[in-house]
């Protein structure tokens, strides 16, 4: 097994050469696109005669080669990808990986009862969790976030990926969205293609809430939504009206927040932006 290292914490584009068997030029293995930090979404390529795996797990390609690959809010500082040849040989390249600062976030004046949930409330947000983990582990091969991303809402930012929330005073987790702030009933627009895996109305702490699949463990989620204008099952294009904003479950007011994830890894919607631009 031969390994490679590429150090550069923050990069646009790095590509890893190896030398072809019997020739005197440089052939490329695999590129990636995307911000190497923690919280991305990383867009690579390899040729297709190569299987590509992270963490144990084979990633799946699209026809062309391409792949994802995302990092989490605490992602360790080191990325390591193995490829396997068509010879069966396997090499590991080890990444490095920017680590971030997060900002303390403190939001008041959200239901208390969002803040100290009864026993009741607790039942009620596990149940919630697992409806949502389900979804997102819906599988579809379509690669539609090839199309790129779009932001699904204007608006002002008034709160980012990673962040420490404090609620009414109490340290919580941290927050894994965007928040767009927007008046009630304002129009939510997939960002990108995809097929709905969940709409429910009425989520503990996400009030109403949709997740859309992209392909390839690459989903969305919607929440505080006041109206779903989609039914699970549908597939929609970007830019389609999906939902309207709203102020329901743990919020002051009205406001979209939207959510990534790649497969249950949490990752930041700014930065698929950048990752995965509009064709």
């Amino acid at each position: 097994m031969n390994k490679s290292v590429v150090s550069r914490a923050h990069f646009w584009v790095a590509t890893l050469w190896a030398v072809a068997s019997g020739l005197s030029v440089g052939v490329e293995l695999i590129s990636f696109q995307g911000d190497l930090s923690q919280g991305s979404l990383v867009l690579g390529s390899v040729e297709t005669r190569y299987k590509v795996s992270y963490k144990g797990e084979q990633l799946k390609l699209a026809p062309n080669g391409q792949f994802l690959l995302g990092l989490g809010r605490d992602s360790a500082s080191v990325m390591e990808v193995s490829l396997e040849g068509p010879d069966g040989q396997t090499s590991v390249h080890s990444f490095a990986v920017e680590k971030r600062l997060y900002n303390v976030q403190a939001v008041d004046g959200v239901p208390q009862r969002t803040v100290s949930p009864s026993q009741t409330d607790l039942a009620r947000i596990k149940r919630d969790s697992l409806m949502v983990r389900s979804a997102r582990q819906l599988r579809y091969e379509k690669p539609y976030f090839l199309g790129g991303f779009e932001a699904p809402i204007e608006g002002p930012i008034t709160g980012v990926y990673g962040s420490q929330r404090v609620y009414n005073g109490v340290p919580k987790s941290p927050h894994y969205g965007v928040d767009y702030a927007a008046p009630t009933g304002s129009v939510v627009n997939a960002p990108s293609g995809g097929v709905i895996t969940m709409a429910e109305i009425d989520l503990f702490y996400s009030g109403g809430t949709l997740i859309m699949d992209h392909g390839h463990g690459l989903t969305s989620s919607f929440l505080h939504l006041s109206a779903i204008l989609v039914q699970v099952g549908d597939r929609v294009q970007r830019g389609d009206p999906i939902a309207q904003v709203g102020a329901t479950g743990r919020a002051t007011g009205p406001h979209l927040d939207w959510r990534m994830n790649w497969h249950q890894v949490r990752i930041d919607p700014q930065l698929v932006l950048k990752a995965l631009p509009l064709e």
